[in-house]
């Protein structure tokens, strides 16, 4: 490890430079340029001092959807959310990823990471709508790395054979209620608990720090 390394968080050092941040968006469809983002939650990731990860805050920002912005009746149906409602105190893209960013920034100077790194279950739709949105709003610094993810679907199921988030949280003992799913926040922390516990179990059993090079 070089002196320069051995300077910097651990947390750095355990993803390469990476923070990881766990997301969750609520959208009004599947087609990211297309459909409508209402709802984003982004979780912290924390390190204590043995090196074990564990969830942090919480952020959340309603999302007014953009102008000309389609909704699937059935992704409002499965995730209840009525982008109409008055209650529900959405704001602009730009000012809810801004929002959510911000804390993002913090913490990797915080943790001395140079990028974010999205983790989210099937991270992949989470990723392509954040970096939609972000596209649209002419948001020119995004935190997150532009295609690299930690995906708990993939990583649930090497861990505990399950690849479906509520299945996989109850076989790690997280508690799960069916009735709070499908929030952005909800969905987001049971995500975050969910990483750290696979994170932790494989540092638990030896797995990281590597050895060192000969």
């Amino acid at each position: 490890m070089t002196e320069e390394n051995s300077q910097t968080h651990p947390m750095s050092r355990r993803f390469r430079g990476f923070l990881p941040v766990v997301v969750d968006v609520e959208t009004a469809g599947f087609n990211p340029a297309k459909d409508a983002l209402l709802e984003i939650a982004a979780v912290m990731v924390t390190m204590d001092e043995n090196g074990f990860l564990h969830r942090g805050e919480t952020y959340l920002q309603q999302i007014d959807p953009f102008e000309g912005a389609n909704f699937e009746q059935s992704s409002l149906d499965f995730t209840g959310i009525d982008p109409w409602d008055p209650e529900r105190e959405a704001v602009p893209e730009r000012e809810g990823l801004s929002e959510i960013f911000s804390p993002i920034r913090q913490a990797m100077k915080a943790f001395d990471c140079k990028r974010a790194v999205l983790v989210g279950h099937n991270a992949t739709f989470d990723h392509n709508f954040v970096f939609a949105a972000s596209m649209r709003a002419d948001i020119k610094r995004n935190p997150f790395h532009p295609f690299s993810t930690f995906d708990t679907a993939t990583l649930a199921g090497l861990a505990y054979g399950h690849t479906v988030l509520a299945q996989a949280c109850k076989l790690a003992r997280i508690p799960f209620d069916s009735k709070e799913a499908h929030s952005a926040a909800y969905d987001a922390e049971k995500t975050a608990d969910l990483f750290c516990s696979i994170v932790n179990r494989w540092q638990e059993l030896g797995g990281f720090p590597p050895p060192p090079f000969e």
